[in-house]
């Protein structure tokens, strides 16, 4: 960042934290007591009840092209941000081509545009404090930008620049690809990284388009002709949702979208896509890393699990409060009780439009491996055998409700799931649905939904540990005890 950007930032920031210290001083000042109060025992304290969620202000419209316009104006900080969602994902990669969206969401922004090189474009997002990134995940890609309210003309000039424009510099390129293959020699160092990325393979299988992982051989069969056809498969106005949120005037925000937006249609017809399905590889079994290295292990149990729009879901959410976290069940049985586990969890873990996973775990020192794997499957058997206490159930529909609450502290939030329940196809008032059910699980739901999504007989379980100091061995839990193998192809000449 230039010395100029940085005075500028610096004087803004000073600005508003002198008002922010004014203010705090004088609600201080007038509401010091002359005697200090006596403090309170904690079961003392009462709390008013959290307010209502509201939704902020905004508008929704779409362009004639078919881009989808979410609006919010916020005009408490002089700044505006926006994100445009595109529907694609790293899931719709060719098999042989694991890596292609990864590199064409990095290089469709670090590549520079057809009107700005990459050192033109970065230079001028610096002078002005903004940012404009961009990326592709599993199931959506993204270009979102960040700037001061003054510069937002430019910087939303330079953000539609590089979704319609980009060059993809060649040199641009072959550096995320080097940046990519040295990610792929470091992949074995964390037993962390390794445990949660071959337990996701025991459970969709490793060809699954939701667990594969980049090799030499598939970042090889990567061109620049591959991540421009990429590009221009999914990139289509038709499959973007746009979102702005800050200190702006709605209607010359239409303006500008219109302008930059407006006359984007892209010479090939958008593609017809389904989204791929997903199902369990491995009903059951029990499956070990070799780390000899290691004084602990890590821990993963599961199976395949459902969506978000699963009528079910509060009451399971609900549960997982029950089971996970801080005064879970896990936790005070596993953690604090039995003293098996450093850390410990157990949670269902929905997908907004493809089945998500149930995982359990933790990790723990290697002698009590045995151990901690029967106190969580002990655990799950509990929660599906006995109902929970009227005193959990409050509890954990307490902490749900408080908890979502402060996922809309901010309009940014707000519009933000907005525009992904728009992306996955929910209901508008999806999140008020969600927040009803909530407050209507019963004990009977809780236990009801325990038994028919825990499935014990499909549990998967991984440990990453040194099998020579788990004493008792891991054959103690079952004669069937499979070997990974996590050796990294070598890179082709």
């Amino acid at each position: 960042m230039s010395n100029l950007t940085l005075n500028r930032f610096r004087r803004k920031v000073w600005r508003w934290c002198g008002l922010l210290v004014a203010t705090m001083l004088l609600v201080v000042v007038s509401r010091t007591p002359a005697v200090a109060a006596t403090a309170k025992h904690y079961t003392e304290l009462t709390f008013p009840p959290l307010s209502e969620i509201q939704i902020p202000e905004y508008t929704r419209y779409q362009l004639d092209n078919g881009i989808v316009v979410y609006l919010m104006e916020d005009h408490e900080l002089p700044l505006v941000s926006g994100t445009a969602m595109i529907r694609t994902g790293d899931r719709l990669e060719p098999a042989d081509q694991v890596g292609l969206a990864n590199i064409t969401g990095e290089v469709l922004r670090t590549g520079g545009t057809t009107e700005h090189s990459p050192d033109q474009l970065n230079q001028l997002l610096e002078q002005r404090a903004a940012s404009v990134e961009t990326g592709i995940s599993t199931s959506s890609g993204s270009a979102s930008f960040n700037a001061l309210s003054e510069d937002v003309d430019m910087v939303f000039d330079l953000f539609a620049e590089v979704i319609q424009k980009p060059a993809f510099a060649e040199d641009k390129l072959e550096l995320a690809k080097k940046q990519q293959a040295g990610q792929i020699a470091r992949r074995n160092d964390d037993p962390k990284d390794i445990a949660s990325r071959e337990f996701i393979k025991l459970i969709y299988g490793d060809q699954s388009p939701y667990a594969r992982t980049i090799e030499y051989e598939t970042l090889a069969n990567i061109s620049r002709d591959d991540v421009v056809e990429f590009y221009q498969t999914y990139f289509h106005p038709e499959r973007m949702i746009l979102g702005i949120v800050g200190d702006f005037d709605s209607e010359q925000m239409r303006s500008r979208i219109q302008e930059k937006f407006g006359n984007w249609n892209p010479p090939s017809p958008p593609p017809e896509v389904t989204v791929p399905s997903a199902s369990q590889a491995k009903e059951e079994g029990l499956f070990v890393v070799e780390q000899n290295q290691l004084t602990q292990s890590y821990v993963y149990l599961g199976h395949i699990g459902g969506e978000f729009d699963n009528p079910d879901y509060p009451a399971l959410d609900v549960m997982n409060q029950i089971l996970n976290g801080f005064g879970g069940r896990l936790f005070n049985e596993v953690r604090s009780r039995q003293g098996l586990a450093y850390s410990v969890y157990g949670f269902w873990s929905p997908r907004h439009d493809y089945p998500g996973m149930f995982v359990a775990g933790g990790q723990t020192r290697s002698e009590a491996t045995v151990s901690l794997i029967q106190a969580i499957r002990s655990e799950i058997e509990k929660i599906r055998t006995t109902p929970v206490t009227p005193e959990e159930l409050a509890s954990a529909k307490d902490q749900v409700l408080n908890s979502f609450v402060f996922n809309f502290q901010d309009p940014s939030q707000t519009l933000s799931r907005l525009m992904r329940y728009e992306y996955y196809g929910y209901p508008e008032d999806f999140l008020f649905r969600y927040q009803q059910k909530v407050k209507e699980t019963t004990i009977e739901d809780v236990q009801r939904v325990a038994q028919k999504y825990l499935q014990p007989n499909q549990l998967v379980t991984l440990v990453v540990g040194n099998t020579n100091a788990i004493q008792p061995p891991l054959t103690s839990l079952s004669n069937n005890v499979t070997s990974l193998d996590i050796t990294i192809p070598e890179q082709s000449s």
